[in-house]
């Protein structure tokens, strides 16, 4: 059979596949508060699946190449719009409904939008600021009426997508710039699910995901449609809740579990009683991504829910997933990430252009199917992004003798402070043991003696006093370098960050002058 005849790898022809295997089985049971508010079989969501597809045409006028974004919270809608569109070539770009009306409509422009569906709670909002040429479509009855009156038959084949054409558009956080669209083709997210599938253990047609993260967001999305790829089910919800969510955890009916640090900061802040709840879980896997787990987070993660469970993975949204940390070595291997992720190749490069001797700082580079195609309509930036076929998502890294990675910063975050190079995850890393501090972020503040200053924002544990002045100080000074103690320390109650629990350094190092305490 050609090439031209064979299936294509699609997410909407995954779960296709699966609903012709059991068509009654539970695809995704929706929640709020603790408790179902929606639920869909199979056959059900390929119906609803079908019905956006036929109205994408119908209603919409769309063709293949034609973009719609979806300003959304976690939904079976999402998921049956996304896969819907997707399965006859309309990219869908997907704007975070959290941000202001202004900036999810600068996104539509940007990804040349012509429809813009959205939770009905913004709608209103959207409508008197959308141009006239926009079609607004709102979540809820809205969209129901508007699929009602569309077929549930299956696509024709003839209007499947082409596996290489863009499926999704996630838009960077802009934590350095201005957000980007992130082109995201069908084959590489489907080759993701299988990478996925191997490395988790956790994706069989018997296996029941819980899905917390944003669905906006690249690996919220890929980490939760994953289940209904293979067969399995997912519970989904659209509010992280610590409790509810543990409770949830210890009814034993979940096996897999992607979170990001935040979620297990809010675990940890919770009494005894709460964190009880989680107890009688049957987890097979408990994936960490989006942020680095501190070493004490870690820790107390495998104290608290058990050894072989605890992956931690490292990637970016044009990456995807690049590296894997495994249970077996996550306390054996500190603030490591692990090594490559199914399928990839890494190299690290220095400022030469040339990859550095084993346990040299450089930039990060990987080359998988998973990598993403481009920015949208920003060839430069793309440029300088993907290099002869490797990517690199501005990350600064070094690789131990045993084939382990370590990021050590962004290549935009490095300090320069007294003509020596300053990692901030280096430090961090020294700050986040002392029994006192909860978290820390490390950055650059303009400094006419040292050129950058070294300045170190912590967040305070419950129930902890501050740190004498000094302490910090004497702390750093018995573990790292003269040059690498920070000049100052800033007490902070929480720090600023994105929808994937991404601490936004940029707006620390705004805001942390004059610094609330100085050594």
């Amino acid at each position: 059979m050609s090439a031209a005849n064979s299936k294509p790898l699609l997410a909407s022809e995954g779960i296709r596949a699966a609903a012709s295997r059991q068509p009654d089985k539970c695809a995704i049971r929706s929640y709020d508060q603790g408790e179902v508010v929606d639920q869909v079989t199979y056959a059900q969501l390929v119906a609803r699946m079908n019905r956006v597809s036929h109205a994408a045409r119908a209603q919409w006028g769309l063709k293949a190449g034609d973009r719609v974004a979806l300003a959304a919270s976690n939904s079976i809608d999402f998921i049956a719009l996304t896969c819907g569109l997707g399965a006859v070539g309309v990219t869908v770009a997907k704007p975070n409904p959290k941000l202001s009306i202004r900036e999810i409509l600068a996104i539509c422009a940007d990804a040349g939008a012509s429809v813009l569906v959205c939770d009905a709670s913004i709608a209103r909002a959207v409508r008197e600021q959308a141009s006239a040429s926009m079609q607004i479509c709102a979540i809820g009855e809205e969209l129901d009426e508007l699929l009602a009156a569309a077929s549930d038959a299956h696509p024709k084949n003839s209007d499947l997508a082409d596996e290489n054409s863009v499926f999704v558009m996630p838009y960077t956080s802009g934590t350095t710039g201005e957000p980007k669209g992130v082109c995201v083709t069908h084959r590489s997210r489907s080759l993701t699910f299988f990478g996925m599938g191997v490395e988790y253990g956790c994706y069989g047609p018997d296996d029941r995901f819980l899905g917390l993260a944003p669905l906006c967001h690249g690996a919220g999305f890929a980490f939760n449609i994953a289940p209904l790829y293979f067969g399995g089910s997912l519970d989904l919800y659209a509010k992280f809740d610590p409790v509810q969510t543990l409770a949830h955890i210890g009814r034993g009916e979940v096996t897999g579990i992607f979170l990001v640090p935040t979620h297990f900061q809010g675990f940890f802040a919770l009494d005894e009683d709460a964190l009880a709840k989680s107890h009688g879980h049957k987890l097979k896997a408990i994936i960490s991504n989006a942020a680095p787990l501190t070493q004490p987070i870690k820790e107390r993660i495998v104290e608290h829910f058990g050894e072989g469970l605890l992956h931690e993975c490292y990637g970016s949204t044009e990456a995807g997933i690049v590296t894997s940390m495994r249970p077996a070595d996550q306390l054996r291997k500190v603030q490591c990430v692990g090594r490559p992720f199914v399928n990839t190749s890494i190299r690290i490069v220095g400022d030469d252009g040339q990859e550095v001797i084993q346990g040299e700082v450089g930039e990060l580079f990987s080359r998988s199917p998973y990598l993403f195609a481009g920015y949208r309509d920003r060839p430069d930036e793309t440029d300088r992004a993907i290099r002869d076929g490797w990517v690199s998502a501005g990350d600064l890294a070094r690789q131990d003798e045993e084939g382990f990675y370590y990021i050590v910063g962004r290549k935009k975050e490095m300090i320069i402070s007294g003509g020596i190079n300053i990692y901030p995850r280096e430090v961090e890393f020294i700050l986040d043991q002392h029994p006192a501090i909860a978290e820390s972020a490390v950055v650059g503040i303009p400094d006419d003696y040292w050129g950058e200053k070294i300045v170190a924002a912590i967040t305070l544990k419950r129930g902890v006093a501050e740190p004498d002045e000094g302490v910090l100080t004497d702390w750093c000074t018995d573990r790292i370098g003269k040059q690498k103690i920070p000049k100052q320390f800033a007490v902070v109650e929480a720090f600023p960050r994105n929808a994937m629990g991404k601490v936004l350094k940029a707006e620390i190092a705004q805001t942390l002058a004059p610094c609330t305490r100085v050594a």
